[in-house]
C-alpha cells in the first residue's frame, strides 16, 4: 500500500515480474478490494497470488517510531516482513516508508549474530557493468566495525548476484592513499588489508569517479554519503536525459540525426533508466527485505522483485552468514588497532 501510487504500482510491478520469473508466487498485503480489483486484470497473477487483508497503512510522512507504535502487528507493512519470519515468504518487497520499512524489518527479524546495525545495498551501473554500493541511506555514520561487516555483507551479496568467488571491495574516501580520510575509515582499510577474507580481496581506497568507472565490484561507505552519492546519481542520469532531449528537439538537422542515430540513443537510454536496478537490499537482518523506490513505476517495482528472488534464489543469507562466522571468528581487537592507526 505504500510508495507515491501503491498497488496501482505493486500489481503491475508483479505482474511483469512473473512474466519474466514463472517461478514466482505472491502474498498482497493491504486494501483487499483494491488489490482484487486490480488483480482481475492479471488472471495468471492472481491464479497464484493470496491476499491479506489489512485495514492499517504506514504512511509515507510517518515518523519510524510513529509507524512502529501504531502499525505493529496490524499494517500491511508489519504483515509482509512477518511473513519472512514466519517462512510464508521467502522474500518482503515494499515501496513504502523506508524508515520505517527499515524499524520493522529489524523489530521484527532482528539482526544477525555480530551485525549492530543493518544497512541498505544497491545495484550501481558502471562503465565495466553492474557494482554493489553500500550503506546508501540507512545510517548516518559508522565505525570500522561497521565498515568491516558492510564490506563481508556487500562481497557475499556481489557474490549471489554476478556469481564471483571473492569479489573486489574498496572504502569510499576523499583520496586513494592510506593517510587520507577520517580515522575510523582508515582504521576499517587497515583491517580489511591486513586480516584477508575467504570471500573477498580488498582493493583498498576507491573516490567517487571509482563509482561509475566500476573500479571495484564492492563500494563501502556509510549511509550519510551513500545516499547522496546515489541522488547525485539519479539527478545527473535525468539531467543527461533532458539535455538529450533538448538538443535533439532543437533543429530539424538535429532530429534527423536523432532517427538516423535513434539505435544508439536508445541503448543510452536503457543504461540510465534507474528503473532498472531499482532496489535496495536491507542487509544485516534475519530475513530478505527489499526498498523499492517510491516513485517508480510497474516496470521498476518488478525490477525490485526480480531483486529479492535472485537474493532467495542464490541463497544470500548462507553466504553473509559464512562470511560473518568467519569475520567473528578472526575478530581484531578494535581498540588496539584503533591505537596503532592514531599513533601511525
Amino acid at each position: 500500500m505504500g510508495g507515491d501510487i501503491g498497488p496501482d504500482v505493486v500489481v503491475p510491478g508483479a505482474a511483469l515480474a512473473l512474466k519474466r520469473r514463472p517461478d514466482l508466487q505472491f502474498l498482497f498485503y493491504g486494501d483487499s478490494e483494491r488489490v482484487s480489483a486490480l488483480l482481475d486484470q492479471y488472471p495468471m497473477l492472481k491464479a497464484v497470488s493470496k491476499i491479506h487483508h489489512t485495514d492499517v497503512t504506514v504512511r509515507m510522512d510517518d515518523k519510524p517510531s510513529q509507524a512502529l507504535r501504531q502499525g505493529r502487528w496490524k499494517s500491511s507493512m508489519w504483515k509482509s516482513i512477518e511473513a519472512v519470519k514466519t517462512n510464508e515468504a521467502a522474500a518482503c518487497v515494499s515501496a513504502g516508508n523506508t524508515g520505517a520499512l527499515m524499524a520493522m524489518a529489524r523489530f521484527c527479524l532482528r539482526t544477525m549474530p555480530g551485525i549492530d546495525r543493518p544497512v541498505i545495498a544497491a545495484i550501481w551501473p558502471t562503465l565495466r557493468g553492474e557494482s554493489i554500493v553500500l550503506d546508501v541511506g540507512a545510517n548516518v555514520g559508522a565505525d570500522a566495525r561497521q565498515l568491516v561487516d558492510s564490506a563481508v555483507m556487500g562481497a557475499a551479496m556481489a557474490g549471489a548476484i554476478f556469481g564471483q568467488s571473492r569479489p573486489t571491495v574498496g572504502l569510499l574516501n576523499v583520496g586513494v592513499e592510506e593517510i587520507k580520510g577520517i580515522e575510523e575509515v582508515r582504521l576499517a582499510g587497515r583491517i580489511l588489508k591486513e586480516r584477508p577474507h575467504p570471500n573477498l580481496q580488498y582493493h583498498g581506497f576507491v573516490e567517487g569517479d571509482d563509482l561509475g568507472r566500476g573500479t571495484v565490484d564492492v563500494v563501502v561507505t556509510e549511509g550519510f554519503s551513500g545516499n547522496i552519492a546515489l541522488k547525485t546519481a539519479e539527478g545527473t542520469a535525468r539531467q543527461i536525459s533532458q539535455y538529450l532531449r533538448q538538443a535533439m528537439s532543437r533543429t530539424l538537422l538535429a532530429r534527423l540525426g536523432y532517427l538516423l542515430a535513434k539505435g544508439a540513443f536508445d541503448q543510452l537510454r536503457e543504461k540510465l533508466d534507474p528503473r532498472k536496478v531499482n532496489g535496495g537490499v536491507f542487509l544485516g537482518l534475519n530475513g530478505i527485505v527489499i526498498k523499492s523506490h517510491g516513485g517508480t513505476d510497474a516496470e521498476g517495482f518488478a525490477a525490485a522483485i526480480e531483486l529479492g528472488r535472485a537474493m532467495v534464489v542464490n541463497d544470500l543469507m548462507a553466504k553473509i552468514a559464512f562470511g560473518l562466522a568467519h569475520s567473528l571468528a578472526a575478530a581484531p581487537d578494535f581498540a588496539a588497532a584503533e591505537e596503532q592507526t592514531g599513533a601511525a
